[in-house]
Protein backbone atom coordinates (compact mmCIF):
# COMPACT_ATOMS: atom_id res chain seq x y z
CA UNK A 1 0.00 0.00 0.00
CA UNK A 2 1.36 3.33 -0.64
CA UNK A 3 1.78 5.41 1.99
CA UNK A 4 -0.39 7.99 0.66
CA UNK A 5 -3.47 5.69 0.77
CA UNK A 6 -2.30 3.99 4.18
CA UNK A 7 -2.44 7.72 5.82
CA UNK A 8 -5.76 8.64 4.20
CA UNK A 9 -7.12 5.11 5.77
CA UNK A 10 -5.72 5.71 9.32
CA UNK A 11 -6.43 9.21 9.27
CA UNK A 12 -10.08 8.29 8.27
CA UNK A 13 -10.72 5.60 10.52
CA UNK A 14 -9.19 7.45 13.44
CA UNK A 15 -10.82 10.97 12.46
CA UNK A 16 -14.24 9.03 12.65
CA UNK A 17 -13.26 8.16 16.54
CA UNK A 18 -12.34 11.30 17.23
CA UNK A 19 -14.65 13.22 16.56
CA UNK A 20 -17.45 10.52 18.21
CA UNK A 21 -14.86 11.23 21.13
CA UNK A 22 -15.54 15.01 21.46
CA UNK A 23 -18.86 14.93 19.91
CA UNK A 24 -19.77 12.41 22.93
CA UNK A 25 -17.79 10.69 25.61
CA UNK A 26 -15.67 13.77 26.13
CA UNK A 27 -18.45 16.52 25.47
CA UNK A 28 -19.12 16.83 28.84
CA UNK A 29 -15.38 18.09 29.61
CA UNK A 30 -15.46 20.79 26.49
CA UNK A 31 -13.37 18.59 24.47
CA UNK A 32 -13.38 20.15 21.00
CA UNK A 33 -12.35 18.62 18.10
CA UNK A 34 -11.73 20.89 16.28
CA UNK A 35 -8.00 21.65 18.19
CA UNK A 36 -8.23 17.98 18.25
CA UNK A 37 -7.77 18.54 14.42
CA UNK A 38 -5.29 20.87 14.53
CA UNK A 39 -2.96 19.46 16.87
CA UNK A 40 -3.19 16.28 14.68
CA UNK A 41 -2.35 18.27 11.88
CA UNK A 42 0.58 20.21 14.12
CA UNK A 43 1.95 16.52 15.03
CA UNK A 44 3.04 16.29 11.43
CA UNK A 45 3.87 20.02 10.38
CA UNK A 46 6.61 19.50 13.01
CA UNK A 47 7.94 16.32 11.43
CA UNK A 48 5.86 13.41 13.05
CA UNK A 49 7.58 10.69 15.20
CA UNK A 50 8.44 10.93 18.66
CA UNK A 51 9.99 14.88 17.96
CA UNK A 52 6.94 15.87 16.10
CA UNK A 53 4.60 14.61 18.97
CA UNK A 54 6.66 16.62 21.81
CA UNK A 55 6.40 19.83 19.69
CA UNK A 56 3.30 19.67 19.22
CA UNK A 57 2.13 19.04 22.78
CA UNK A 58 4.96 21.68 24.55
CA UNK A 59 4.71 24.30 22.33
CA UNK A 60 0.92 24.04 21.83
CA UNK A 61 0.55 24.06 25.50
CA UNK A 62 2.76 27.25 25.85
CA UNK A 63 0.62 28.91 22.94
CA UNK A 64 -2.69 28.08 24.86
CA UNK A 65 -1.29 28.98 28.32
CA UNK A 66 -0.64 32.19 26.78
CA UNK A 67 -3.36 32.59 24.89
CA UNK A 68 -5.63 32.14 28.23
CA UNK A 69 -3.47 35.00 30.25
CA UNK A 70 -3.17 37.28 27.06
CA UNK A 71 -7.52 37.00 27.55
CA UNK A 72 -7.46 37.44 31.07
CA UNK A 73 -5.01 40.63 30.39
CA UNK A 74 -7.86 42.13 27.82
CA UNK A 75 -9.89 42.96 31.50
CA UNK A 76 -6.45 44.88 33.00
CA UNK A 77 -6.51 46.65 30.32
CA UNK A 78 -9.53 47.85 30.05
CA UNK A 79 -8.35 51.44 30.50
CA UNK A 80 -7.55 51.35 26.63
CA UNK A 81 -10.77 50.60 25.78
CA UNK A 82 -11.58 49.32 21.92
CA UNK A 83 -7.77 49.05 21.86
CA UNK A 84 -7.71 46.54 25.14
CA UNK A 85 -7.68 43.70 23.11
CA UNK A 86 -5.70 44.30 20.22
CA UNK A 87 -2.79 45.47 22.48
CA UNK A 88 -3.11 41.74 24.91
CA UNK A 89 -3.23 39.69 21.80
CA UNK A 90 0.09 41.87 20.85
CA UNK A 91 1.49 41.23 23.93
CA UNK A 92 0.38 37.60 23.63
CA UNK A 93 1.59 37.14 20.14
CA UNK A 94 4.79 38.64 20.92
CA UNK A 95 5.94 36.20 23.98
CA UNK A 96 4.81 33.45 21.76
CA UNK A 97 8.09 34.52 19.19
CA UNK A 98 10.54 35.75 22.09
CA UNK A 99 10.32 32.62 23.56
CA UNK A 100 10.93 30.76 20.68
CA UNK A 101 14.77 31.60 21.68
CA UNK A 102 14.08 28.43 24.24
CA UNK A 103 14.73 25.18 22.27
CA UNK A 104 11.61 23.48 24.08
CA UNK A 105 9.37 26.29 22.65
CA UNK A 106 11.43 26.88 18.98
CA UNK A 107 8.34 25.64 17.21
CA UNK A 108 6.84 29.34 16.82
CA UNK A 109 3.48 28.34 14.29
CA UNK A 110 2.30 25.37 17.41
CA UNK A 111 2.82 27.83 19.88
CA UNK A 112 0.08 29.87 17.79
CA UNK A 113 -2.36 27.06 17.00
CA UNK A 114 -2.63 26.35 20.58
CA UNK A 115 -3.22 30.35 21.55
CA UNK A 116 -5.92 30.08 18.90
CA UNK A 117 -7.60 26.97 20.59
CA UNK A 118 -8.23 28.15 23.51
CA UNK A 119 -8.68 31.65 22.30
CA UNK A 120 -11.70 29.77 19.92
CA UNK A 121 -12.94 27.96 23.18
CA UNK A 122 -13.05 31.09 25.14
CA UNK A 123 -14.82 33.22 22.65
CA UNK A 124 -17.62 29.72 21.36
CA UNK A 125 -18.79 28.24 24.54
CA UNK A 126 -17.92 31.21 26.33
CA UNK A 127 -16.03 29.64 29.07
CA UNK A 128 -13.79 32.09 31.30
CA UNK A 129 -10.58 31.63 30.43
CA UNK A 130 -9.48 29.38 33.20
CA UNK A 131 -12.45 27.40 32.62
CA UNK A 132 -11.19 26.52 28.85
CA UNK A 133 -7.32 25.80 29.55
CA UNK A 134 -7.78 22.05 30.64
CA UNK A 135 -10.07 21.03 28.04
CA UNK A 136 -7.98 23.04 25.37
CA UNK A 137 -4.64 21.38 27.05
CA UNK A 138 -7.01 17.72 27.03
CA UNK A 139 -7.71 18.86 23.14
CA UNK A 140 -4.49 19.20 22.23
CA UNK A 141 -2.84 16.26 23.88
CA UNK A 142 -5.52 13.98 22.11
CA UNK A 143 -4.82 15.53 18.75
CA UNK A 144 -1.12 14.93 18.91
CA UNK A 145 -1.54 11.28 20.35
CA UNK A 146 -4.28 10.71 17.39
CA UNK A 147 -1.13 11.65 14.76
CA UNK A 148 1.33 9.67 16.13
CA UNK A 149 -0.98 6.70 16.27
CA UNK A 150 -1.80 7.89 12.59
CA UNK A 151 1.76 7.41 11.49
CA UNK A 152 2.22 4.38 13.37
CA UNK A 153 -0.89 2.58 11.76
CA UNK A 154 0.10 4.16 8.03
CA UNK A 155 3.73 3.17 8.50
CA UNK A 156 2.75 -0.34 10.11
CA UNK A 157 0.41 -0.71 6.58
CA UNK A 158 2.97 0.46 3.84
CA UNK A 159 5.38 -2.38 5.56
CA UNK A 160 5.85 -4.93 2.93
Amino acid sequence: MTVLLALALSIGVLAVVATWLALGPLAAFNVQVWPIFIAWACFFHSGGKTDGLQKTVICMIFGAVDGMLTVMLIGQLGALGPLAAPVAVGIGAAVIVLAAHIGWLATIPAGFYGFASVAGLILLKPLAPIDAIVPTIASIVIGALFGWVSEMIAGKLTKK
